[in-house]
């Protein structure tokens, strides 16, 4: 694994973290796992599971954590939510 990509990631979870962090500790916990879980490549959160959570902030090492023991976090922001097969509307997406 390169030191680049591993530090890219790092940094990608603490921005998801960082934006979600106005919810509070937990509920940001949670937001932060769902999101990773949702839109992250198997590959990407394989290779940030097997970091130790070196430079992670506390919201993004605690939802690494969560998503690496295989908890699967509920959706918690509608940025989730995914529309219905011809629904509109109901995503943040359009």
């Amino acid at each position: 694994m390169s030191g680049s990509t591993i530090e890219t990631l790092r940094r990608m979870a603490n921005q998801i973290a960082r934006n979600f962090e106005i919810m509070g500790h937990v509920d940001a916990v949670e937001a932060t796992a769902d999101h990773i879980n949702m839109f992250w490549d198997p590959r990407m959160k394989k290779q940030i599971f097997g970091d130790g959570g070196q430079d992670l902030s506390p919201i993004a090492k605690a939802a690494i954590e969560e998503l690496a023991q295989g908890e699967i976090p509920a959706h918690q922001t509608r940025a989730t939510e995914f529309n219905a097969v011809d629904d509109i509307g109901q995503s943040d997406a359009g």
